[in-house]
């Protein structure tokens, strides 16, 4: 009978050893495979992020929806321009006191034109995908929208374009995938979705720590 505990003992060890194991080896796992998808889905959003502020930066507004943002980045030109500055006569001044008087202004030149798509993204069209969200589900796509929000009477331009952990994450373990979700970190990207810019505070930053890259444009 002792001999029988002590191999039914052992089996136990065993099992719970193997249980053990298989945990914490499959919460690495998981943050492993975290980590890719997240940098993915952030360089998805890095790429949405400044087309947005190109966006704002020659119409004043942001774009709501991604075919009148893919539209923009085919079609729109910078203006390129040189600020330099000189001196000229001050004429009310050289009235006044009859001296020639002279005061210094800036001028801005205008050189040229350079289109949007070859200043973003460098000849590349990886622009017209920005909106697939990369992970296990087909045709999963970030959700964007864009508006205004008052702040002292003045209306503001506000964008975000997000995707939910449960999307980039949906073939993994649903405990893990709840953690993951109540993270609150420095190091990590806190809460339930991967998120550029607001809808109701004036930022256009994303929510994930450096690790994956400057979250300011």
């Amino acid at each position: 009978m002792k001999i029988v505990f002590q191999l039914v003992l052992w089996v136990i060890i065993g099992v719970l050893g193997y249980l053990l194991f298989n945990s914490v080896y499959g919460e690495v796992k998981f943050n492993d495979l975290k980590v890719v998808r997240y940098q993915k889905a952030v360089n998805k959003l890095k790429d949405i992020q400044k087309s947005q502020l190109a966006y704002r930066q020659l119409t004043g507004k942001f774009a709501k929806d991604f075919n009148q943002l893919i539209e923009f980045i085919d079609t729109a030109e910078f203006v390129l321009t040189e600020r330099r500055d000189t001196l000229v006569l001050d004429e009310e001044l050289t009235r006044r006191y009859r001296v020639d008087t002279n005061k210094e202004i800036t001028i801005i030149d205008t050189l040229g034109f350079r289109s949007v798509k070859d200043s973003l993204f460098q000849g590349t069209d990886r622009y017209k995908t920005m909106m697939n969200v990369p992970g296990p589900v087909a045709d999963a796509k970030f959700e964007m929208d864009a508006g205004t929000i008052l702040k002292s009477d003045v209306p503001i331009p506000v964008f975000e374009a997000k995707v939910s952990k449960d999307i980039l994450l949906a073939d993994q373990p649903k405990d893990y995938v709840a953690k993951e979700k109540q993270v609150v970190s420095v190091e990590g990207v806190n809460g339930a979705y991967l998120t550029v810019g607001s809808m109701t505070e004036v930022k256009t930053a994303g929510n994930w720590p450096k690790s994956y890259g400057d979250a300011d444009e």
